[in-house]
């Protein structure tokens, strides 16, 4: 794309990932020539925007943001914005009005096939995602127009300390250093405070968690018994709230130890294993004890502290989540799942349709051939290799990002009509 295209862009930032990589892709995208602006809501976003000139503070109270949203496109002459995480109120807003003006959305999320890559779509991720009124046999036929050859990565968390050291950051700056943001209400239900002294709480106990995950692991791995594993998600995500049938995870706790209660066979015990960001904040231990007490299979119901996946998928018979992302390894290895909510891998050729008794008794198995397909639609489009959080990753991502957000068409279109942008090849250091 020429430049002259380029300087025809006008770009309007709202919240992004905790860190500076909003500002960093600020600045590359004027670099190619575009304008850009950020729309600051409390001082975690103003702390990690370094060029005041481009900042716009919003102070007013929520039910403002709309009007003010509006008038913004109309000042700027807004051509695009870009935001990470689609259903938080003030983005689900600004969304609605920018598409009813023919706004381009560019949308950012942890990525599909974490850890080594992000989502970047257009108009909406997850439950919103174009991936979900898609086909395998579409993207199949979409795939005849490239030659995939993406490295498979291990399963790693190649930057958890920078997520947490961030959020902990971006939670100070809300709390203690927000006085000229007195009407920001946060998105989520719990205090910003509250949120803040979690994090915290976790980076002090990082040893003492990664000690007992390594101990609770060794057990199942030793213990000789076959097991499924309930892959749990963090109770406030977004895909958890907005994509589910669930209001808490503990409805999702009581009925998965109801099923296997109900179907597997004697011998057989169930993992939770919690998300790797996992706080504390709900009692997630104790309702596993005391349902497995109610349902009479103690002894056979174990807790692991988030940890490596693939260390427990290695030997496990089956998977059940709401919507985790973290099932797309489950997927790959070729074993049996069952999801309860809305994902953009939520196809029949890859996910059990079974009632959940009878899951755990004799659970399907997917069609491989067919979920690689789709995974490698994913790594031609929508997954780029990358994060948000370490300075590597980040370096890596804006790298390729930059070009996907100023091609004419995303990244499904692009690749259905054989014009997709080359990729970065994925290199992993170990």
């Amino acid at each position: 794309m020429g430049r002259n295209l380029v300087s025809d862009r006008r770009f309007l930032f709202l919240q992004g990932p905790h860190g500076p990589f909003f500002h960093q892709l600020g600045r590359m995208l004027r670099l190619a020539g575009a304008e850009v602006w950020r729309v600051g809501f409390n001082q975690g976003d103003r702390a990690f925007w370094f060029d005041a000139d481009s900042y716009i503070p919003f102070r007013d109270s929520q039910d403002q943001w709309p009007a003010r949203f509006t008038a913004l496109l109309a000042q700027k002459q807004i051509t695009d914005i870009a935001l990470y995480g689609d259903t938080r109120p003030i983005h689900a807003q600004a969304i609605k009005i920018a598409k009813a003006r023919g706004v381009t959305v560019h949308v950012f999320e942890e990525g599909y096939l974490r850890p080594y890559w992000i989502t970047y779509e257009r108009g909406g991720s997850n439950g919103n995602s174009r991936l979900m009124e898609m086909t395998v046999a579409s993207m199949q036929e979409a795939l005849a127009h490239s030659d995939v050859d993406v490295p498979e990565a291990p399963a790693h968390w190649g930057d958890m300390r920078q997520h947490v050291f961030y959020g902990a950051l971006y939670h100070y700056f809300v709390m203690l250093r927000n006085g000229e943001y007195r009407n920001f209400r946060p998105h989520r239900a719990l205090p910003v405070t509250r949120e803040f002294q979690l994090y915290f709480r976790r980076l002090l106990l990082m040893p003492a968690l990664w000690a007992d995950r390594v101990i609770s692991t060794t057990r199942i791995k030793t213990g000789g018994f076959p097991y499924h594993l309930a892959l749990l998600q963090l109770e406030h995500d977004s895909s958890f709230q907005m994509h589910s049938p669930f209001s808490s995870m503990s409805e999702f706790l009581e009925l998965v130890i109801e099923g296997f209660a109900e179907g597997a066979p004697g011998h057989h015990h169930l993992v939770f294993k919690a998300h790797p960001l996992e706080n504390g904040q709900v009692p997630i231990r104790r309702q596993i004890k005391e349902l497995a007490r109610a349902h009479d299979v103690t002894g056979r119901v174990h807790y692991v502290r988030g940890g490596k996946l693939a260390q427990l998928l290695d030997h496990a018979r089956s998977a059940v989540t709401v919507n985790s992302t973290a099932a797309q390894q489950v997927l790959w290895r070729g074993l049996p799942l069952k999801v309860f909510g809305d994902a953009v891998y939520a196809k029949p050729e890859f996910v059990s349709t079974q009632p959940l008794a009878e899951f755990f008794a004799a659970p399907a198995r997917p069609d491989t051939r067919a979920y690689r397909d789709y995974r490698d639609y994913l790594l031609e489009t929508s997954q780029v290799a990358g994060g948000f959080y370490s300075s590597r990753g980040r370096r890596q991502l804006l790298r390729q990002i930059v070009d996907l957000m100023l091609a004419p068409q995303d990244p499904y279109d692009a690749l259905k009509s054989g014009k997709a942008a080359p990729r970065q090849q994925l290199r992993i250091v170990t």
